[in-house]
């Protein structure tokens, strides 16, 4: 098992403060952000404007995880992220 630590990387997609990144990636022993964070960032108004899919990736290894929306339009996908408080992959 492998135990160390790989910071976030640097200049985080829409503002993301780094610190807290870092500390839901990679010191987080119970809870993930608060619930609507993401919209406190430049997220829904970068989202909203392109209306593209969106790759979202690991901040410690920059690895591709989800894309969305997939299947719906961008609209459905970021009023199920506002009414979850998180991105609704």
């Amino acid at each position: 098992m492998f135990n160390f630590h790989r910071p976030v990387q640097d200049n985080l997609k829409w503002g993301c403060n780094q610190e807290t990144a870092d500390r839901i990636c990679n010191f987080n022993r119970h809870y993930a952000e608060y619930s609507g964070y993401f919209a406190t960032t430049n997220f829904v108004k970068e989202a909203t404007a392109s209306g593209e899919e969106i790759t979202f990736y690991d901040s410690n290894t920059g690895k591709p995880l989800f894309i969305a929306p997939r299947g719906r339009t961008m609209k459905e996908f970021l009023d199920e992220s506002l009414a979850h408080g998180w991105p609704s992959f």
